[in-house]
């Protein structure tokens, strides 16, 4: 009968209380170590989000403002003013934007969504809120123009009417502008959507209106009835005015442009196809794609721009997106990279009755934002200085560092800048509009992504702003396939074989690893001189599991795993180095056997300043089963040892000497006392780890594994090694073989395999190895001093130890061993482990020991160099106090709690359940205010904190339900109260849990709006005012107010006003309604001032009219009368 065990019920149901502290020790600890730690310490707030906008959908320019605005197809809004100023939006419905429009000047912005819905946006507040908002009940929007100095938006719909809309009130005017009117009476078929509205720009009273059909009418809004109406037999995309007015370009969907003179309805002026082939017998040219837009603009000096998206013939087969600029007789085709969603021409006057002088124009493609320089020759694109280009690859991994080494943006700045591309445009760049906060933090943060092409770039994220400072290309180490053909059949993923799966980086020494897909780790030095490497260093590690009598698996039934014998401890190899003559063979059946999955390159490798390649180690086939993906990974520099570890096993390598020192399955690890006695026996009889289960690591093992599980047949493990093989690298593991898994299956399911059909046994043999950690510690309870340590964390919750036994630093750290041996099993957790630490007997956390950078290249004389290798840092002791009954306490997390455990006694002196119906993704101990703290990242969506060492919840705050293993793949915590995630393929989102960096928010943060003078509207001149010419002024308060229109049928559209506050509207009263109204009776309105002054103008002038109407009555009565008779 199995024995009931109430401990574990306990533990369960005390998920969410307090944590259970040990009797009597943890009680004496809590007393000697205070924690300064408090809840009011913590809250959770959005920071800044970085990158280019997911799935752009429209854009729109404040040309005084110079701020320029993107939607997004998910509802979101950016804006981006000059390099550090950037602020992000969200509507509440997340439908997509459609289109924007600025009040130019003013401040505000309105957005048109697909949910038939138009908001008006305060931007005089670093976070810009919703003052108004407007849904349609009964009409689709399809585009919208509000003119410059106007407060009344034109609607266009998918019905053919056209709406206007009071952007001061957010009210419906009862002017409405309806298709059957506005075309000819004899047409009995529907126009279509409206596609395009303006007003002429010398004419504010004349209104043309583009339908998809290919009808364009000039509507009279005075006398609400159309002037004229053109005609064509294809479908308009878009139209555009020249200046003057006398004339309009329509787009169309053959690819054609046709200029109308307005007078002129019967046929166009002039039709264009600029890229068709012009047949030689006169005939039409051969239609092309549709110009989705086209933009007319005037210059004074010399002929006008058209300027226009797509119209490339069809025969252009796998051409890529163009944008063509037509000026006089040259005609430029310039290329784009991605599909061109929408693009603006960018001019010096914000008035269309002018000459536009255009000067540079904003193309927003799908993935990247490009702006052109047309005043230049060959049109160069302005140098970006915004992060737009995170998403350049992938990112598949980040780690953030806030408080790093001061001199280590300088230094990767240096390197970085000599990467720069050239030929950009020596202006500039002309998006350049609000100011920079005036935050007072100043530490230095640096983000690392690692990207799917193998690249890993260095971002400098100080401030809240971001900046890359450095670029690294890993696949440079390795030979590439120049086609399909050539791609070696050893790659373990179909697609992006260098993608990068972890990093791991001591900033002291800037030494930096990682670890890619295709099983391989690549070690780099950082040095500012560029050196050649004849011969790329190599080791080979076959860490992999063999099994006698493989069979194919039968059936469906439960398998059961090899027995093993327990291997004593390994003695230290040293291997030399291996070179690219690998010792791979294939044998006579085609097996793979002792071959890596990459190819590192034979030839010399130049290597610039910046990171440079120290070694490389990959992990081998083995009997025609490819290696598995590595799960975890940490680096020494103090040690000079890097660590790697999979789902079969762990591999030590000495980065100094190039050797493997270490090579052990994880069972292995156990020695003796494996808990599992993982053998031969029906799984009814297997005991169950007193921690309970978990499931393996994301990414080692998958159901794919499991239905490759070995037969029930007796197994035994092959203790020979082929004399091919060096004696370092043995065979290891009960891993049933295992297809490949590419990075990106893992964001099709957040599942992690929790199935209730995989054994106990199954999870119990693939023990993954989960996480590392370099310290100076105690292995033993009888430990009497600190030794070098590796504390190895699993995914069935062991922790357990490696003991290092280091030779004397300086020279004979080249020479002699590094001693590794394990220690056993220290402690057990529920659940994976994700992250371990270290404190000293005050509740200090103990970084782990570090060697200064010095310079690699430096001559092999020199007096610094041999200076600094001779010194050998280790980490800051702990107190010697000899009171102190322990001298250490050893934080765990893993998925389902933390620990804090004692040394060198290895008792439990504080215990916490962080979660019984969801798993931990990420956990990090950090430092906040004067104090450390673990910090977890839930499944559930839940960011939660915990006090050191008493491990007492701080804060939970259910902050973002998982969608998708993108997020769970790349958020992490740092130090202060910082963290981030990929929120989408191409954004990052930043986060903070501290209070203090949330009260100073609002400081550092940007300010989009700053007060610009309106540039003077452009003199008519003497002849034109004269005789009548120029621009003509509408008053449309008196055609569109309700006492001139009347009201709107109030089921047509629903008001709601938005959550923006009263400060923000009294912000939008005295700039929107103040300035507009005084806009429109050209008085100076330098913002300001409220709209009361209208109204009280307004009185004046009526008491002044009443004043002179009873002096004028006074003059009548009294004009005939003597003086006498008064």
């Amino acid at each position: 009968m199995k024995k009931f065990n109430i401990r574990k019920v306990l533990d369960g149901l005390t998920a969410v209380s307090s944590p259970s502290p040990s009797p009597q020790l943890g009680a004496k600890e809590n007393e000697l170590i205070p924690e300064t730690l408090q809840s009011e310490h913590f809250q959770l707030c959005k920071t800044v989000r970085h990158g280019f906008p997911y799935q752009p959908s429209s854009m729109a320019f404040d040309p005084v403002q110079k701020i320029l605005a993107i939607g997004t197809q998910n509802g979101a809004l950016r804006l981006f003013g000059r390099p550090g100023v950037e602020c992000y939006c969200q509507h509440e419905s997340g439908a997509a934007v459609i289109q924007l429009q600025f009040l130019i000047n003013e401040g505000a912005l309105v957005s048109a969504l697909a949910d038939d819905s138009i908001h008006l946006w305060n931007l005089r507040q670093k976070r810009p809120a919703v003052l108004h908002s407007l849904k349609f009940n009964k009409e689709r929007i399809t585009f919208c123009h509000l003119p410059f100095q106007s407060k009344w938006l034109y609607i266009g719909s998918e019905r053919g009417n056209i709406h206007i809309v009071n952007v001061e009130s957010f009210t419906l005017s009862g002017y409405t502008i309806m298709w059957n009117k506005a075309i000819e009476l004899s047409s009995k078929a529907h126009p279509g959507p409206v596609v395009h509205i303006s007003d002429n720009p010398m004419d504010e009273g004349k209104l043309i209106i583009g339908f998809e059909s290919g009808i364009v009418v000039l509507w009279d809004l005075k006398s609400k009835r159309a002037d004229y109406r053109y005609t064509y037999d294809e479908a308009i995309h878009s139209v555009a005015w020249h200046h003057e007015g006398k004339q309009f370009i329509c787009s169309h969907s053959d690819g054609t442009l046709t200029i109308w003179n307005i007078k002129s309805p019967a046929k166009p002026a002039q039709t264009i196809t600029p890229h068709g082939k012009q047949p030689k017998d006169g005939k039409k040219p051969e239609p092309c794609k549709p110009i989705l837009k086209v933009e007319y603009k005037t210059t004074r000096a010399g002929d006008p721009f058209m300027i226009f998206s797509g119209g490339l013939s069809y025969d252009t087969v796998g051409r890529r997106p163009c944008l063509t600029v037509m000026h006089g007789k040259s005609t430029a085709v310039l290329e784009m990279d991605y599909p061109i969603v929408d693009f603006l021409t960018l001019c010096e006057t914000p008035y269309s009755n002018d000459f536009q002088e255009p000067y540079a124009v904003v193309v927003l493609l799908e993935k990247d934002l490009v702006v052109i320089d047309l005043a230049q020759n060959g049109y160069p694109i302005f140098e970006n200085p915004y992060p737009m280009m995170i998403h350049e690859s992938p990112v598949t991994c980040c780690e953030y560092l806030a408080d790093c080494p001061v001199d280590l943006i300088p230094a990767l700045y240096s390197v970085g800048s000599r990467q720069k591309r050239q030929g950009y445009s020596k202006k500039e760049w002309p998006i350049s509009g609000g100011n920079w906060g005036l935050g007072t933090q100043s530490y230095p943060e640096i983000i690392i992504t690692g990207h799917a092409d193998g690249s890993v770039k260095f971002w400098d994220a100080s401030a809240i702003m971001l900046q890359v400072l450095y670029k690294l290309k890993t696949a440079k180490v390795f030979e590439k396939a120049r086609c399909k053909e050539e791609k070696p059949n050893t790659e373990i993923v179909d697609e992006d074989p260098f993608a990068i799966q972890l990093m791991s980086w001591c900033p002291e020494s800037r030494m930096l690893c990682v670890a890619g897909v295709s099983a391989h780790v690549i070690i780099y030095r950082f040095s500012k001189q560029e050196i050649t490497t004849e011969v790329v260093q190599l080791l080979e590690v076959r860490l992999q599991y063999e099994l006698n009598d493989l069979e194919s698996p039968e059936g469906g039934g439960d398998q059961t795993p090899a027995p093993l014998t327990p291997s004593t401890s390994p003695s230290p190899q040293t291997a030399a180095p291996q070179t690219h003559t690998s010792t791979s063979s294939n044998s006579s059946d085609g097996i793979r056997d002792n071959i890596p999955c990459l190819k590192v390159r034979s030839s010399p490798l130049k290597q610039s300043p910046g990171y440079q390649v120290e070694l490389v180690v990959q992990l081998l086939w083995v009997s025609g089963e490819p290696p598995q993906q590595i799960s975890s990974l940490a680096i020494n520099s103090s040690y000079g040892l890097v660590v790697f570890g999979n789902s079969n096993g762990l591999a030590v390598v000495d980065y100094l000497q190039k050797t493997v020192l270490l090579n052990l399955g994880t069972v292995e690890l156990y020695g003796s006392n494996d808990p599992y006695q993982r053998q031969l026996r029906s799984p009814r009889k297997s005991r169950q780890p007193s921690g309970g289960l978990c499931d393996i690591n994301e990414g080692s093992a998958t159901s794919e594994d499991r239905c490759k599980s070995p037969t029930s047949a007796k197994m035994s493990r092959k203790l020979s090694l082929p004399t091919e093989l060096k004696p370092d690298l043995g065979k290891l593991s009960v891993c049933p073989p295992r297809g490949s898994i590419p990075l990106d299956n893992r964001d099709n399911s957040f599942s992690r395999s929790r199935s209730s059909s995989v054994t106990s046994i199954d999870k119990e043999a693939r023990e993954a190895v989960t996480s590392f950690y370099f310290c100076e510690t105690y292995n033993r309870k009888a430990d009497g001093g600190l030794t070098p340590s590796l504390w190895v964390g699993t995914s069935l919750g062991t922790v357990l130890a490696i003991s290092l036994n280091m030779p004397p630093a300086g020279e004979q750290r080249l020479l002699q061993p590094v001693i590794v041996s394990p220690c056993g099993t220290l402690v057990r957790l529920k659940g994976s482990i994700l992250r371990m630490a270290f404190l000293d007997s005050t509740g200090s956390l103990l970084p782990s020991a570090f060697e200064p950078w010095y310079e690699p290249n430096a001559p092999a004389n020199g007096e610094e160099r041999d200076k600094v290798r001779k010194r050998r840092p280790v980490s800051v002791s702990p107190s010697t106090s000899q009171e102190m009954n322990e001298n250490q306490y050893a934080v765990l997390c893993s998925e389902k709690q933390a620990k804090v455990i004692s040394l060198p006694s290895q008792t439990c002196v504080f215990k916490h359940n962080i979660t019984e119906t969801s798993f931990v993704l990420r956990a990090d101990v950090v430092q906040i205010n004067t104090g450390i703290c673990v910090a977890c990242f839930c499944a559930n969506g839940h960011i939660m904190t915990l006090s050191l060492p008493g491990l007492r919840p701080l804060l939970d705050v259910n902050y973002l339900p998982l969608t998708d293993m993108r997020i769970a793949r790349t958020f992490c915590f740092t130090n202060l109260g910082q963290a981030l995630y990929l929120t989408s393929p191409t954004e990052i989102q930043r986060i903070t849990y501290s209070q203090e960096v949330c009260e100073n928010l609002q400081e550092m943060l940007g300010e989009l709006f700053t007060p610009v003078e309106t540039p003077e509207a452009p003199n008519r001149g003497f002849f034109k005012g004269l005789f009548g010419g120029g621009a003509q002024s509408l008053d449309r308060e008196e055609l569109f107010g309700e006492s001139g229109a009347g009201k709107a049928p109030r089921s047509l559209a629903q008001h709601i006003p938005g959550p923006g506050g009263i400060e923000g509207m009294k912000g939008a009263a005295s700039g929107i309604v103040g300035d507009l109204a005084r806009a429109r009776i050209a008085l100076d309105e330098r913002g300001q001032k409220l709209s009361e002054v209208e109204e009280r103008t307004a009185a004046m002038m009526a008491s002044a009219d009443t004043f002179s109407k009873h002096a004028h009555e006074m003059m009548l009565k009294c004009k005939d009368k003597k003086w006498y008779q008064f």
